[in-house]
Order: structure tokens, then C-alpha cells, then sequence
């Protein structure tokens, strides 16, 4: 079964980071190709070895992502 997650992904350093804030996993890598790519590696490998009940505890089913504009200085 395939399901739809989100990932963020932002430079950071000489690098990428990824998260996947639907079930809290981050990753990195050194192009935004191989971060999102280790992202993915991860998020399965959790799904693969986390109990039912860590998954259920973990898994959020609503994730807004959204810009937010505020006063600065």
C-alpha cells in the first residue's frame, strides 16, 4: 500500500536536511535529489520496523504546511 506523505526539505550548511513532519523522520543528504531520496529510505524503514502502536502514536493525519508573514526588527 503507497501512501501520501509530506516532506519539507531546506539547505542547511553545505547540505540538505529532510523531514517528514507526518511522522517525525528526518534525513539528509547533499543535493536536494539525495535528501529527499535518504527521506524516503528512512520513512519506509520506519514504517518497516516500527510496532502498530508506535505508528499509530507517531502518524499525523492532518499536516498544514503554510507561509507565514511577520514583523521583523
Amino acid at each position: 500500500m503507497n501512501r501520501q506523505l509530506t516532506a519539507i526539505i531546506e539547505r542547511e550548511g553545505d547540505g540538505y536536511v529532510a523531514l517528514c513532519p507526518d511522522v517525525d523522520v528526518a534525513s539528509q543528504g547533499a543535493s536536494v535529489n539525495e535528501a529527499s531520496a535518504n527521506l524516503r529510505e528512512a520513512v519506509e524503514l520506519f514504517f518497516e520496523t516500527a510496532s502498530a502502536a508506535e505508528i499509530q502514536q507517531r502518524l499525523h493525519d492532518e499536516v498544514y504546511i503554510t507561509r507565514l508573514e511577520v514583523a521583523v526588527g
